[in-house]
């Protein structure tokens, strides 16, 4: 499934632009129309992102959320106790992006790889305005750059413009053991420790061999355990599906191994039963994991997306607290 059409993309790149005029039309786009689609009533892309307890204390009728009752405590004093959050802007935020070969595929506006660079920006400018520190580790084939974590605009532009700036990667050594999602995140995990929001910004297409789990359910779900965790899917149409279009020659950015196929109705049906089983795995897996999972394509409105995305995450915390709220007892 992770073959690709052996032909070279023509739209509209991010890349094109100049660096600033770039960036400067990320952020616009990031913090002017996500406020318009929402209200301007948004922190983040999730509620509360990062957000940890801290001491519990008395509770101040009229002035305190009973939302943030801690029963356990008000019925050990008998009195009522609520827990605060922790700032955010105390906490960081952590971000792994996919550079791997076959981010640099794309069939409709724009590539995968300036796909994922228009979700970081997303995270990181929206992190900026909470007064966050943000980091990343750059995944690819031969191993992981690490971003420091810093506050600030300069230093979200700067942390974009080398995304911008990273070439594209050539296929693995087939001879090395090339990095995989599994060790990103896995590493993600080992390496920063202090709780806050975790974003996987990937295409997971890793391939397990048949019959076998998805390598990186595992160190996903351990991150899970300790910290938020958004994992952003970036799609191209062309991976879900493919034309009865006769023989083509269809080349593994991964690898670089090019062969020659025959497009015909039983193989593209075949091809397209596997990639949308694919998928279904890999939105079960985070659903398994308790990650939040936007999904990304690169021919849709990516702000639009995002916008819903971001309600939907406000509609259900609602829900829950309210559940929460109405059906707790000492």
């Amino acid at each position: 499934m992770p073959y690709r059409p052996h032909r070279h993309h023509h739209g509209d790149k991010l890349t094109r632009l100049a660096p600033e005029r770039t960036l400067r039309r990320l952020e616009l786009s990031v913090t002017r129309r996500l406020d318009g689609l929402l209200n301007g009533e948004h922190l983040g892309l999730l509620p509360g992102p990062g957000t940890e307890l801290a001491e519990a204390r008395a509770y101040q009728p009229g002035e305190d959320d009973v939302r943030h009752m801690d029963w356990a405590v008000t019925a050990r004093t008998t009195q009522p106790h609520v827990r605060d959050l922790v700032a955010d802007h105390e906490l960081e935020t952590w971000a792994l992006i996919d550079l791997t070969p076959s981010m640099d595929y794309g069939t409709a506006a724009l590539p995968k790889r300036d796909l994922a660079v228009a979700a970081l920006a997303a995270v990181g400018f929206l992190t900026v305005r909470l007064g966050d520190r943000t980091g990343a580790y750059l995944m690819h084939p031969g191993g992981l750059r690490r971003w420091p974590a810093r506050t600030g605009k300069a230093a979200m532009y700067a942390l974009l413009q080398t995304l911008l700036d990273t070439p594209a990667q050539p296929p693995a050594d087939p001879r090395a053991r090339p990095v995989t999602l599994a060790d990103g995140i896995a590493s993600l995990g080992r390496s920063q420790t202090r709780r806050g929001l975790r974003v996987v910004i990937s295409d997971f297409l890793d391939q397990p061999a048949p019959g076998a789990p998805l390598a990186w359910e595992r160190p996903l779900r351990r991150l899970t355990r300790r910290h938020q965790v958004l994992a952003v899917e970036i799609i191209d149409p062309r991976e879900l599906a493919l034309p009865d279009i006769g023989l083509v020659h269809m080349a593994d950015p991964e690898t670089g191994h090019v062969h020659e196929i025959a497009l015909n109705r039983r193989t593209a049906a075949a091809y397209n039963a596997a990639a949308t089983a694919h998928r279904h795995a890999v939105a079960a897996a985070l659903r398994r994991c308790g990650a939040h999972h936007l999904q990304l394509r690169t021919d849709r409105d990516w702000i639009a997306d995002i916008a819903r995305f971001a309600l939907r995450q406000r509609r259900t915390a609602g829900r829950t607290a309210g559940r929460t709220t109405t059906g707790a007892r000492p």
